[in-house]
């Protein structure tokens, strides 16, 4: 079915349906809706980020390659099936 066919579809419907059934398909529209936002409008998100970058930077939090997090998840699941 084409999206044509479904508009048409769904105007027909709509124009039928009585009030309960379309209070009932607005309510499933609007809990479909997602807002829309960007993550650089949350403030406290791009704050976050920048005090992360900031603690980088200033060599405050370690940091791993990725090879020496295999490394780690290796070790930390050997001794986990050790003390099993």
């Amino acid at each position: 079915m084409t999206i044509a066919a479904i508009r048409e579809k769904l105007h027909n419907y709509i124009n039928e349906a009585d009030d309960e059934k379309i209070i009932n398909i607005l309510h499933i529209i609007e809990d479909q809706k997602t807002p829309a936002s960007h993550w650089s409008d949350d403030k406290e998100f791009v704050a976050e980020l920048d005090e992360r970058v900031r603690r980088y930077e200033e060599g405050i939090d370690p940091t791993y390659t990725l090879e020496e997090s295999k490394a780690l998840l290796s070790k930390f699941k050997e001794e986990y099936y050790k003390s099993r």
